[in-house]
């Protein structure tokens, strides 16, 4: 959850390091770090907080050298203080760690005992003075570099530098992603590739179990095993490179605005030349399935439950959705007529990874729908289908998920083809729908963003909110509710419509705010009784549905969001968008960090 960047050239690394901490802060943190190897042998500098008060102090007192590590830090093990920031040190090495190790407490009294001395609180310390500890026995640095991890248990990225090697920065990972670039300058390290994406000519993504060797001129790997293997660079991706807030106060906002051109970028790379699908486009295995699983976290989750209804509702495919830190410790049968579809922006989400190295472990059809290319999951899956939704930068996600429905409802109509659900004249009509959609996404986030920012600034002084759904509803308002509290802190909740008298019913009254999402259709009578019961009871509703839909609320609604009408099949799209805007205009009355919000990470790549 954390960033590593890491450089070596023949010029003072510090600008690049701090460059570097800064193409990765959107990931989220709480104190930050560097270290380098110059004249004066190896200095530190870390400071808690934002990036700026780590500029401050590298005004103060400058550190500079050729080779470096930096580091920004979410805290988990000790407080988010100077103390406990990364790089860690010794007088001979420096190390910068992302991921958790579960065995730390162990090496701490071992460390201990044999006389080594802790200056933090962190789980992460027990690496540098591990290493230091190898280095005092007589190895060399790779050698006291793959003893002390193979001394490790969990999962890290990690980047370390020596103070007698000032031309080499040694960088291993296992379970957590960490990516090489190579420029005409020198190598860069990062643990994220939107760091190198301004840097670097060319990339290499390490994979788990791999130690490199960067020198200023030349990069050895070696595996497990400690045999040379090679890592093909490759040109960076456009997609990887981050275009900046282009005017907007935020990524986020930016981010919802793009969902359009991304929603048409994505849809389009299905689709042959005549705006057919083209069943080419999706694995075999995938079309002649008698059931499936959808595994994710978070807002992927969230969006393989839609998935869920498409496919049941429309392709007739039984599908099991489960959220992946649950389904990783569950044992279940292998049903070889079944394959497992794995959702993830990032692609290295650590409990959906590990989720897909179990079922592949079990012999089972793996498939993946990430938005990084050379991510681990798009690696190790069978097959992949990709979002195209470029770098998000915001925390919470938007367009990712937007993309992943585009994804799913591609899915979803290839394989009601391949099941005869429909034939060629109503797959041709439905995608004539789709082709549609973006402008239909365009012109509702222009003529809806003023309304939904007087609807927030009546909402954003509550405490608490309620959301609820029916159907294909549901889900949406689970993503609504997570959208509200990670970038407002207001506690949100979101209930299926029907489940109101079955407890939740009982938070209602004056004080508790109510977003209903009731788009027409077959269940649009029922979520309108539901609407009344809690109206009754005080609550002050918004209600998320057509203008037929809203005009037969009537007086029970204190506002409505008016939506558009359009095919059943493709209203989830549409009606992610206003939860989005609703969750950040309270965002900005509040005056949160709407890209940073507190505690969250963009990639959660540890357990």
């Amino acid at each position: 959850m954390c960033g590593i960047f890491g450089a070596i050239n023949g010029s003072s690394v510090t600008n690049s390091l701090i460059a570097g901490l800064e193409s990765l802060s959107y990931r989220g943190y709480d104190s930050a770090g560097i270290a380098v190897i110059g004249e004066q042998g190896l200095e530190r500098l870390r400071s808690p907080g934002k990036l700026n008060n780590l500029t401050l102090a590298l005004k103060a007192q400058p550190i500079n050298g050729t080779i470096g590590i930096a580091h920004t830090r979410w805290a988990t093990h000790g407080a988010p203080n100077e103390r406990n920031a990364h790089p860690h040190m010794t007088p001979k090495v420096a190390v910068a760690h992302n991921g958790i190790i579960e065995n730390y407490q162990a090496l701490r009294t071992e460390l201990g005992n044999a006389g080594y001395q802790f200056q933090s609180d962190t789980d992460s310390e027990v690496i540098p003075l591990l290493i230091t500890r190898f280095l005092d026995q007589g190895m060399e640095h790779g050698q006291a570099m793959r003893k002390a991890l193979d001394s490790l248990d969990g999962s890290f990225a990690v980047a370390a530098v020596f103070a007698d090697k000032p031309d080499m920065i040694l960088a291993a990972r296992q379970g957590s992603p960490l990516v090489l670039g190579q420029a005409q300058g020198g190598f860069y390290l990062a643990s994220d590739a939107n760091a190198l994406a301004s840097k670097a000519q060319s990339i290499c993504h390490l994979e788990d179990g791999d130690l490199a060797y960067i020198g200023r001129e030349q990069l050895s790997i070696t595996d497990l095993h400690d045999q040379p293997i090679n890592r093909d660079m490759h040109p960076i991706d456009i997609a990887e490179a981050d275009g900046g807030k282009q005017g907007y106060r935020h990524y986020m906002l930016k981010e919802i605005h793009e969902q359009p051109e991304v929603f048409k970028r994505t849809v389009a790379q299905f689709l042959d030349s005549n705006k057919n699908t083209q069943l080419k486009r999706f694995p075999d295995e995938l079309l002649q399935l008698k059931r499936l699983a959808i595994i994710a976290c978070g807002t992927s989750y969230y969006a393989g439950m839609v998935g869920k209804y498409w496919l049941e509702n429309f392709a007739g495919l039984p599908v099991e959705v489960d959220i992946a830190s649950e389904r990783r410790y569950r044992k279940l049968p292998v049903d070889h007529d079944s394959a497992a579809l794995f959702i993830s922006q990032s692609g290295e989400t650590a409990d959906t990874l590990a989720a897909l190295r179990q079922a592949k472990q079990a012999e089972q059809n793996c498939f993946a729908i990430v938005n990084v290319i050379n991510s681990n999951m798009a690696h190790e899956s069978s097959g992949l289908l990709r979002t195209l939704a470029g770098p998000e930068i915001g925390v919470a996600s938007t367009k990712a998920f937007t993309a992943q429905l585009a994804v799913l409802l591609n899915l979803s109509l290839a394989i009601a083809h391949a099941r005869k659900q429909i034939d060629d004249q109503e797959e041709s009509r439905l995608l004539s729908q789709i082709l549609h959609l973006p402008e239909k996404m365009r012109c509702l986030i222009e003529d809806q963003d003023e309304p939904i920012k007087r609807i927030a600034s009546n909402l954003y002084r509550t405490r608490n909110m309620l959301y609820l759904g029916r159907g294909i509803g549901y889900p949406l308002a689970q993503e609504g509710a997570l959208k509200l509290k990670e970038i407002s802190y207001i506690h949100a909740e979101a209930y299926p419509s029907g489940e109101l008298k079955h407890g939740p019913i009982a938070l209602v009254d004056e004080q508790m705010p109510v977003v209903v999402i009731a788009p027409p259709g077959e269940l649009f009578g029922k979520s309108l009784s539901n609407l009344r019961e809690v109206a009754t009871r005080g609550a002050k509703i918004t209600l998320i549905s057509n203008q037929q839909g809203v005009d037969s609320a009537g007086e029970y609604i204190e506002n409505a969001i008016v939506m558009p009408d359009v095919e059943e099949l493709l209203q989830p799209i549409l009606y992610a968008i206003p939860l989005q805007l609703l969750a950040y205009h309270i965002a900005v009355f509040k005056g949160t960090d709407v890209d940073q919000p507190r505690n969250l990470a963009k990639s959660v790549t540890v357990e």
